[in-house]
């Protein structure tokens, strides 16, 4: 009876450890992953509105029908991000993701910004020239240092009416984003 219940509870502990490393593992395997939509897009260092969501459609990312989106890629290694435009007077928000689709830092209008959006992305080393003054930067410019070198920025403008909604697309679209090389500074 004891070796019975041993035999089952190995069973179980083994069964568990299998199914974790199974659920672990699948994310890695997949092929059609947020990153591999946003490069079909070729949104590569330019600024790419979303087509709307239609309600009663497919909405396998679950955004919200009422609202504009525009997605910039990004590649830190070849040099430091601008984000830069004048939103429309309504509500906007900023997110930069991760090539996994996690957001890595999120801000709104709400945050003090206004209307002007201009928004620096740094990596580590990049920063670290910020700190030491070899880059010369805007005043008034937010910084933001990115952990990874391969980001995407999702945009998202929410039209108080859906008449107004190509006006604030074709705003959106105006948004410069990619990489600029700032001139160094001055010695």
């Amino acid at each position: 009876m004891i070796r019975t219940l041993l035999w089952l509870l190995g069973g179980a502990i083994l069964g568990g450890i299998i199914h974790i490393v199974v659920i672990l593992t699948l994310p890695a395997l997949a092929e059609d992953t947020i990153w591999t939509r946003i490069a079909a897009l070729n949104a590569q260092n330019k600024m790419v509105i979303l087509p709307q969501v239609v309600p009663g459609e497919p909405n396998p990312l679950g955004f919200d029908p009422d609202v504009a989106y525009g997605v910039c890629q990004i590649d830190l290694n070849a040099g430091p991000a601008y984000l830069s435009g004048i939103m429309p007077d309504a509500f906007w928000s900023v997110a930069l993701f991760n090539k996994q689709g996690i957001i890595t830092y999120s801000t709104t209008n709400r945050d003090g910004i206004g209307q002007t959006l201009e928004l620096g992305i740094f990596n580590a080393d990049q920063t670290r020239l910020l700190a030491q003054q070899q880059l010369d930067i805007a005043e008034g410019l937010l910084v933001v240092e990115s952990l990874d070198d391969d980001i995407f920025v999702l945009v998202r403008l929410a039209p108080p009416h859906q008449a107004m909604r190509q006006r604030f697309e074709d705003q959106l679209a105006k948004v410069k984003c990619g990489i600029k090389t700032p001139a160094p500074a001055p010695a």
